[in-house]
């Protein structure tokens, strides 16, 4: 077994969730993730034991193009970021009901499917072609089955549609010119290019401009809230969840590896840059009364941190910005979870109809409490390990961008507690809040299970990644 038996699993998977039905197309989904999971996890354990997991056959002959696949911890761990996601994502759709069903949960998968490979292709096209894949299914999520006025949903959907293509074409004429210097897209052969300062100014501004739109950085965010607001919950968790992974990924696999000098020359602007979001994420989310836009710049904030992280180059750095990918993925869909329970139950999604939710069900309140609890880096929980080794990092690159940084965990506080005062407590809401379901429970309960669990013991992630992380600095420093 290797890893193509995960997107083997997951492409099957998405076809017959199509072909089952309307009535059946939840629990099939649902049964394929969870099998891939179990894949992930098996695969895991032979890592763990030091087999080489990895895949290679030729595919096309002009241009030389691999079917290349490799897992090393980096790569193993945003896999199972995006099996165990998966799973829980369409189990927390279980309270809801969509048209065309089969359609939207063979979407779901496809759109998984496309992920996983992004984070294991090791040949440039190839990752280029899952890049690109993984934008179709959310195009056609959040467009049929969002939020709000269609109109203003088609507008928000194409915008994200025409960012995220143009920027990854500039990052396809990149590819295109490293083919030509080295007549190969393989990972490893376009690591080792002696590339001039030019040229990696050149490449690296390319592969920017991809990765900026898709986490998204600022200026380049500006079609995030809308999509996050429009887009259905399940639509806005795998794109807070896990695709805008794919950017803060990618930029510590390929692009600080193929271009190291650019990087280190461009080091203080990039980390202001990402820092800037920090801040401005931030205000932006203070302002907020919908509360999944309140969320969508709260996201902004944290992956602003997580950028930074990674563009310090250090072993610390990296590390924590890996760790803070993991944590925020998971809480960021607790919370969006969160908006869609409350959604259920008062049909709003504006801050100022909850409130005295508490008092109908302490329960609820307890859980929501913790994930918020969560998200400001509380610690005790993951978050906390993923913020705290970010922002060492910028203290040894420069104290100002640690201080500037750490502004996410103040003002984050702020916001998040506010919101939280906001929609659970004050008197009892004259609308009834309904019990939480069992299954409502069992998500929000996994969820927070990992975020506590990992935050009071890393050791399994941090030996995971680290020695990956280490390799890749070797490449960055060479």
């Amino acid at each position: 077994m290797d890893v193509t038996t995960i997107l083997i699993l997951l492409l099957v998977g998405a076809i017959a969730t199509y072909f089952s039905g309307d009535k059946l197309a939840s629990k099939v989904a649902l049964l394929f993730s969870v099998a891939t999971l179990g894949v992930s996890l098996y695969l895991l354990n032979q890592f763990s034991n030091g087999a080489t997991i990895s895949y290679l056959s030729n595919w096309m002959e002009y241009p030389k193009v691999y079917l290349a696949f490799q897992a090393d911890g980096l790569s193993m761990l945003m896999v199972l970021l995006t099996t165990a996601l998966t799973p829980l994502i369409i189990f927390s759709s279980f309270g809801n009901t969509y048209s065309n069903a089969k359609s939207f949960y063979a979407l779901v998968l496809f759109m998984s499917f496309a992920m996983v490979g992004t984070f294991l292709a090791a040949d440039g096209l190839l990752y280029y072609i899952f890049w690109e894949l993984a934008l179709i299914p959310i195009y056609f999520i959040a467009l049929l089955w969002g939020n709000g006025d269609a109109d203003e949903r088609k507008k928000a959907v194409v915008k994200f549609f025409i960012y995220t293509l143009a920027g990854s074409l500039f990052m396809l004429i990149a590819f295109a010119y490293l083919y030509q210097k080295t007549n190969s897209f393989l990972l490893g052969n376009l690591f080792n290019l002696k590339l001039s300062a030019t040229e990696q100014f050149w490449i690296f501004g390319a592969f920017f401009l991809a990765y900026a739109i898709k986490i998204p950085l600022i200026p380049f965010h500006t079609w995030q809230a809308k999509v996050y607001q429009k887009a259905p919950t399940v639509g806005t968790m795998l794109l807070s969840g896990i695709m805008l992974k794919m950017g803060l990924y990618s930029v510590i696999r390929w692009q600080i590896q193929i271009a190291p000098d650019a990087a280190r020359t461009l080091m203080p602007y990039l980390i202001g840059l990402s820092i800037a979001g920090v801040i401005y994420g931030s205000i932006v989310a203070l302002r907020q009364k919908d509360l999944k836009k309140l969320l969508a710049y709260s996201s902004l904030a944290h992956v602003g941190l997580i950028a930074a992280g990674c563009y310090t180059l250090t072993l610390d750095g990296l590390n924590g910005a890996v760790y803070q990918m993991i944590a925020h993925g998971f809480v960021i869909v607790g919370l969006f979870f969160v908006a869609e329970i409350i959604h259920r139950r008062y049909d709003t999604r504006e801050i100022n109809e909850m409130g005295g939710i508490r008092s109908q069900s302490p329960k609820f309140t307890s859980l929501f409490m913790i994930l918020v609890l969560a998200s400001v880096a509380l610690p005790g929980t993951y978050n906390f390990v993923g913020e705290f080794t970010v922002l060492y990092s910028l203290s040894q690159v420069n104290i100002w961008f640690a201080v500037f940084g750490g502004t996410t965990i103040i003002l984050g506080a702020y916001y998040m507690l506010k919101m939280f005062q906001n929609v659970m407590l004050g008197e009892t809401n004259t609308k009834v809040f309904a019990a939480i379901t069992t299954n409502e429970i069992i998500t929000l309960v996994i969820i927070i299970a990992f975020l506590l669990f990992f935050g009071l013991y890393p050791k399994p992630i941090t030996d995971l990644v680290n020695p990956a992380i280490k390799d890749i600095l070797i490449h960055i420093n060479r």
